[in-house]
């Protein structure tokens, strides 16, 4: 699964990088590098324009936004919105038929930009209860670039507020796994599903039949990540800043026997 990572670019580089054409950011985050479910996050997503009125016959032409939204997808059908606490990851293999995703997958798709993820790794060094102590691994692009992770956005219509209430409405949001290639797999069998470049457009755009979109979900080429181990300060989400994501020495790091071997 993926259930924390780090995300510190600027809302402006987003933008640029991703050819944003709406800026839906009212206020901007703050760098995170310990992104844990419930938090804010920013998405990229493609939405009709509100200006402009469209027909089943001839959907108006999506625009590209960024916007903030909230971690753990809360189904438009949803009687309490604490599900989405549960909601923070989605599986490939299934994301198309299941009822909490599927209206999602159709219409609602986005693209969760981050720098990189963490996993943690059961070791031989026990705990005083007995079990294995786990050593957190931060796993980036080997280039350096922003991580685009696959996910579904969803919009939950809060029947407590007024019709005015600008809060009204809660977008949230899950990101998209798949099995982890070889390397990262002895970490954790789970990975955040990278969209590259050259189909973000297809898979952003609302129009995109099914059949295409199940042929994007593509995993990751073996190579495009590297793996390192960190500080287990990220283990506590109260810590937060980039030394969360500074590579630990491995004389420092706790013996992770398998990994790598």
């Amino acid at each position: 699964m993926c259930g924390r990572y780090a995300s510190s670019r600027q809302a402006e580089d987003l933008v640029d990088e991703f050819d944003v054409v709406d800026n839906r950011v009212a206020e901007a985050l703050a760098p995170d590098y310990n992104v844990a479910p419930t938090k804010e996050v920013y998405a990229v997503v493609d939405r009709p324009p509100a200006s402009e009125s469209s027909s089943p016959d001839a959907p108006a032409e999506p625009e590209r936004q960024l916007r903030v939204l909230r971690w753990g997808l809360v189904p438009s059908w949803a009687k309490d919105p604490g599900i989405g606490n549960r909601m923070i990851n989605a599986r490939m293999e299934t994301v198309a038929e299941k009822p909490a995703y599927r209206r999602a997958f159709a219409k609602r798709r986005c693209l969760l930009p981050a720098d990189g993820y963490y996993e943690w790794y059961p070791t031989s060094v026990l705990t005083k209860a007995g079990k294995p102590r786990k050593q957190p691994f931060f796993i980036r692009p080997t280039d350096g670039g922003t991580l685009a992770m696959a996910g579904l956005y969803e919009i939950w219509r809060d029947p407590d507020k007024a019709e005015d209430d600008p809060d009204r409405f809660r977008w949230t949001c899950t990101v998209i796994t798949t099995d982890a290639e070889d390397d990262l797999g002895r970490i954790h069998d789970r990975m955040p599903l990278m969209v590259d470049a050259e189909r973000r457009d297809a898979w952003l755009d609302p129009r995109t039949d099914q059949a295409t979109l199940l042929d994007l979900l593509v995993p990751a080429a073996p190579g495009r990540l590297e793996a390192f181990p960190v500080s287990t300060a990220v283990s506590n989400v109260r810590n937060n800043g980039p030394e969360l994501v500074e590579p630990l020495p491995l004389e420092d790091a706790l013996p992770v026997e398998e990994v790598g071997s």
